[in-house]
């Protein structure tokens, strides 16, 4: 475990650790194919069946098997150790994407084997994510300096989502959308490949068996410790899921074009990159107390958003909440680290994740079926109250954390 012991803590201090930069750099080639995919995937199934519809359908089922099966995967890390598990995983994974890739390359593939093998590459995708933060645990230790690491793997994971669509937009200009599937499956390939093979990754070692037998390694020691992260993510999760369609809602009422809904959304993202840059350097407030008022500025700042009088006070104010999104969410992660056990903190914070996910296609739908019988202005103010309420939960469920309950995963067959 190497700590820079000098200085105050910062993110080049944090690349310059041994393996670091290697490590790091192969998780983000890596990551980018999740950046790129969904679009990618969109694209191809509506050119290769001509319907909105089934293409909307399938990546629902995509999205739905790589979030709900995120713990499954991130417990196959932990106990078989990231090479062992990941390797399979993202060739699977990858192997996968191109098959869909050549299926989908000429219009006219039947509807039902896109489908099962949409669905099956969803239900392999390989938790970088969370892996690579539990290798951040590995390389830092706890204190301030993994602090800042986690922040730039935030911002970094931000950026790589905002960059893909881009990728994916400039290559379709040039070949039918399933290359883009293609790149996907080359980037997670030849990223993982890369990231198991750095010396920090082995340090994952496959969780140990305790005293009571197998059965224990299967649960998430501290489990009540986790459920306060997870709680503010899922609210965190459900409030962006929301202001997505509550942006567009708004530029319609306003008689705004398309286009401006893009530009909203872009300050959401810049707003999250500068906040997670800012919230790595603060230092001196504890990670719970940190998770709760970042929750609860974005929830606070939200439901002002519906009461702003015009465009450029609208786009100001929805960058303002933007400033609290990384906090938030590197701190649950970081959170969720911090009360796992050694051999668990990878589905610690997969569960995390999960929880986030999850929330913003709840968010989505919610606000989706809500938008057209409320006013604009209540709508935010309810999207505001669901992260309040989150941050409210999380501090009833975070005050029992200290008694270390035992939370178990659903089983994965594998022995």
């Amino acid at each position: 475990m190497s700590t820079p012991s000098s200085g105050r803590p910062s993110y080049a201090a944090v690349l310059r650790v041994p393996y670091a930069r290697r490590t790091f750099g192969a998780a983000l080639v890596a990551r980018l194919s999740y950046g790129t995919v969904s679009l990618s995937v969109m694209l191809t199934v509506t050119r290769a069946t001509g319907s909105y519809a089934v293409a909307g359908t399938l990546m629902a089922l995509f999205g739905a098997a790589s979030v709900f099966l995120s713990p499954l995967r991130a417990a196959l890390v932990d106990r078989r150790g990231a090479r062992r598990a990941l390797v399979p995983l993202a060739g699977l994974y990858a192997a996968l994407l191109t098959l869909l890739a050549a299926l989908a390359w000429r219009p006219g593939a039947p509807v039902a084997v896109l489908g099962a093998v949409t669905v099956a590459a969803g239900a392999c995708t390989p938790p970088l994510g969370p892996t690579m933060r539990a290798v951040w645990s590995e390389l830092l230790g706890d204190g301030e300096l993994l602090r800042r690491a986690y922040s730039l793997d935030g911002v970094a994971e931000e950026v790589l989502f905002v960059c893909g669509p881009l990728v994916v937009g400039a290559l379709v200009q040039v070949m039918p959308p399933a290359a883009g599937v293609a790149l996907s499956a080359l980037l997670v390939g030849a990223g993982t490949a890369a990231f198991v093979a750095s010396p920090a990754v082995a340090r994952l070692r496959p969780a140990e068996v305790g005293a009571e037998g197998p059965g224990d390694a299967r649960r998430v020691r501290g489990g009540r410790a986790i459920a306060q992260p997870v709680a503010v993510a899922a609210g965190v999760g459900l409030a962006l899921g929301a202001v997505e369609l509550l942006v567009m809602a708004f530029a319609d009422q306003r008689h705004h074009g398309g286009g401006v809904v893009a530009w909203v959304l872009a300050a959401l993202s810049a707003g999250s990159a500068v906040g997670g840059l800012l919230n790595g350097a603060l230092t001196g407030i504890p990670a719970r107390v940190r998770l709760s008022l970042s929750a609860a500025a974005l929830g606070l700042v939200l439901a002002l958003a519906g009461l702003a009088p015009g465009l450029g006070v609208f786009t100001v104010v929805v960058a303002c909440a933007g400033f609290f999104v990384a906090p938030a969410l590197t701190t649950a992660y970081l959170v969720a680290d911090e009360s796992a056990p050694p051999g668990f903190r990878t589905q610690a914070g997969a569960w995390v994740n999960t929880a986030v996910n999850a929330g913003g296609s709840g968010g989505s739908a919610a606000v989706g079926a809500l938008v057209a019988h409320l006013p604009l202005g209540l709508c935010f103010a309810l999207s505001g109250a669901v992260a309040l309420a989150s941050v409210a939960l999380g501090l009833c469920l975070g005050s029992t954390g200290r008694t270390h309950a035992r939370i178990p995963l659903p089983e994965t067959g594998c022995p």
